[in-house]
């Protein structure tokens, strides 16, 4: 029996119009409460809103956005389908690989499209490993999914199952450098299969196999993007959930909750206004939702949080078709690379990035004959790491210009006519912890029933949503988060 909030929950506030929020308000809506959203910025988002750069469009915040059908699931719960608000465009390809080596691969998410890439580009016996591969990590997906990712724990007991041993027998708890290792041996493929540990804040050889669903979400699900960007998300979602009856404030935080009796009775903002409500979600960062409940979570270890990430986002004066939409450029070194970033503190010696130009797929966010870029490097968190930022980052973003131009597009650093550098200081003065976007990392001891819970000690009726509970980072798992939150108001509403 799932665990929900006792006592009246017809008046809900949530706190936060990010992709949590949003979600967490849409399946509220759906089911009937009463909504109020309360946020301290100007529009919705969160990380994901919008923001001018010049005549350029661009976002802060995730460039890549897969499994559309929990989206889906999101404009659903109001009644209303998700092509009605938004474009999407699945990539093809949904990476472009580019390695030290000189050599390239366009990564697909259709399998035969995939097998062929593999097979001209590391032979018949890799394209095999290929293809068991993807039969595995589909395998994983249908295993994980509902039992693992999409569901709300009461206690690690609630992970013993009969899946839970067909994830142990698939090799679910192995390294996932190694899981991936059984079907392929070509190093540079095993890097595209396994870069996405770094979501999960820790190495391929560190990370447990079944984060390999990451994998499967991009290379198997596949890779899309909005027409308007990745900020006409939030707006939709926004714009789906007011239709509803539900009502968005922005523009005023919220600085205190009035609790009595154990109980949240109302949200006060810095302007003064005090929303009464049964219940609330708050889907700040953790530590600052703790903070407003006036509780510290119970934890007999600190939590650790994720490595970070250096964003630059340029604009250039020049269109470049051949640049794909999104470009992982790996350098030569690779395990050593999450060793400087995750243990030593160090910046990367041999960068990899991930190069995204969303105008690769939609021109108008750009002037006309113009780029967008947003190129992100993984640097050590604040806790992690030594640097002084303010007096680093712009030289640090001019490093990571050039190797875009040395790796990518020569003549790249004489193109660019606008700049926007966001790095772990700026994510820090946003409230993220330890200065990362990624919030806390997918250790063992910080997954699933182990992670941050949704619900609060001693609070009856407050919720959490958001990257830093379950069942995680990233768009999708987000999204999750806040249907998870209405579960634990609602009861399950699937």
């Amino acid at each position: 029996m799932l665990r929900t909030i006792p006592g009246p929950t017809e008046r809900v506030v949530v706190v936060g119009a990010g992709l949590a929020g949003l979600s967490a308000a849409a399946h509220l809506a759906g089911r009937g409460r009463t909504v109020t959203v309360l946020d301290d910025r100007e529009g919705p988002g969160g990380r994901a809103s919008a923001r001018p750069l010049g005549e350029y469009s661009m976002v802060t915040g995730p460039t890549v956005l897969t499994m559309p059908d929990i989206l889906a699931g999101v404009f659903g719960a109001l009644g209303e389908e998700l092509g009605d608000w938004l474009d999407l465009v699945r990539l093809d390809p949904a990476y472009r690989a580019s390695f030290a080596d000189g050599s390239t691969l366009d990564v697909h998410a259709d399998g035969e499209a995939m097998a062929e890439a593999v097979r001209a580009f590391a032979g018949p016996a890799e394209a095999r490993g290929y293809l068991r591969l993807r039969e595995w990590l589909s395998e994983l997906y249908s295993v994980e999914f509902d039992r693992f990712i999409a569901a709300n724990f009461d206690s690690p007991l609630s992970l013993v199952s009969p899946q839970l041993a067909r994830l142990v027998a698939m090799g679910g708890f192995r390294s996932l450098d190694g899981a991936v290792g059984r079907f392929l041996r070509d190093e540079r493929l095993k890097r595209v299969f396994s870069f996405q540990s770094l979501y999960a804040g820790q190495s391929p050889r560190r990370a447990l196999a079944l984060y390999a669903v990451i994998s499967y979400m991009d290379t198997v699900g596949g890779v899309f993007f909005p027409r308007g960007g990745m900020g006409a998300v939030p707006a939709a979602l926004a714009g789906a959930i007011t239709k509803a009856g539900a009502t968005i404030h922005h523009g005023d935080p919220v600085t205190s909750l009035d609790i009595r009796g154990g109980r949240v009775r109302a949200v006060v903002t810095a302007a003064g206004q005090r929303v009464p409500c049964d219940a609330v979600v708050l889907t700040t960062e953790p530590e600052h939702s703790y903070r407003l409940l006036g509780r510290a979570p119970r934890r007999p270890v600190r939590l650790r949080p994720a490595p970070s990430a250096v964003v630059l986002h340029a604009g250039t004066v020049r269109a470049r078709p051949e640049v794909a939409h999104h470009s992982i450029v790996f350098g030569q070194a690779w395990h050593r690379t999450f060793d400087e970033i995750i243990t030593k503190g160090s910046l990367m010696s041999d960068p990899s990035l991930l190069v995204t130009r969303p105008t690769a797929t939609d021109p108008t966010l750009a002037p006309p004959g113009h780029d967008l870029y947003s190129i992100l490097a993984p640097v050590p968190n604040l806790d992690r790491g030594g640097q002084r930022w303010a007096a680093l980052g712009p030289r640090y973003a001019e490093e990571l210009a050039r190797h875009v131009q040395r790796r990518l597009a020569p003549g790249f650093t004489t193109e660019i006519d606008r700049t926007f550098l966001l790095t772990p200081e700026d994510w820090a003065a946003r409230g993220m912890v330890a200065g990362t976007p990624f919030s806390y990392a997918h250790t063992f001891a910080q997954t699933g029933p182990f992670r941050p819970a949704n619900l609060v000690r001693g609070v009856d009726n407050a919720v959490l949503a958001g990257a830093g509970t379950v069942p995680g980072v990233g768009v999708p798992t987000v999204l999750l988060s806040g249907r998870l939150a209405a579960d634990r108001i609602t009861g399950s509403g699937r």
